[in-house]
């Protein structure tokens, strides 16, 4: 086979692997916003179809049945939530603890804003036990977890956060941060705050650092040797 010739075979599976991929990002997209708002059980991968402009047994094709595309659509909210957090931290680990967990506060409302869902989601599969809750945890939530609870285990060494128990203070943290976006459209309402602002958001960052850090560092505080 010439080079013209197997140029040309390629083209249309280049094409049709195009075409796979922006089906896929339109189901996934279209699977976020129904998950949120309805939660497993009030969806139906017809409703998805439907949304995403698409017909319905692609959903078999490409995530094969519904949990699977739950899964694909929770891994592509939280892996970016996870990566927003963990750029912030390598961007701002030189600079001190607190100054460290208020840039990732500061990234955790903007992600927040940009995909509300992140909440919402958790909202709804808190409501009661199941395995998707349980693979969420697992998979997602406990790393992330782990890592900021000893974040501000040290905060509170140093007097700069609340005393109290760590894994607490963090999701008194989180609830404040993703909660009030979630919750959007009835604080536009019924408070006539838009959390759609940028100074909104950073207002929001800025009172929970306020609030949750309200210590000062050491003066005689030092980076680590190792950074």
């Amino acid at each position: 086979m010439s080079e013209e010739t197997e140029e040309q075979v390629k083209q249309p599976v280049r094409k049709q692997q195009q075409r796979s991929i922006v089906t896929q990002r339109k189901l996934l997209e279209a699977a976020i916003d129904a998950f949120s708002e309805n939660g497993y059980k009030g969806t139906s991968t017809r409703d998805i179809a439907e949304r995403a402009g698409v017909h319905h047994p692609l959903i078999t094709y490409h995530f094969k049945n519904k949990d699977r595309l739950w899964r694909a659509a929770a891994d592509y909210i939280f892996s970016g939530f996870t990566k927003s957090l963990a750029e912030t931290f390598e961007k701002n680990r030189n600079e001190s603890p607190k100054e460290c967990m208020s840039r990732m506060i500061y990234a955790y409302v903007r992600y927040a804003k940009t995909q509300p869902a992140l909440h919402k989601v958790m909202v709804q599969e808190s409501s009661y036990m199941n395995p998707r809750l349980d693979w969420l945890i697992e998979t997602h939530l406990t790393p992330v977890f782990k890592a900021t609870f000893g974040m501000l285990t040290e905060l509170q060494r140093l007097g700069v956060a609340p005393q109290g128990n760590p894994a607490l203070l963090f999701n008194m943290i989180r609830l404040s941060s993703g909660g009030l976006l979630a919750l959007g459209n009835e604080l536009k309402h019924s408070s006539d705050i838009d959390v759609s602002t940028p100074e909104t958001l950073d207002e929001i960052a800025e009172m929970i650092v306020r609030v949750f850090l309200p210590g000062d560092m050491p003066s005689d505080w030092q980076p680590s040797a190792g950074g």
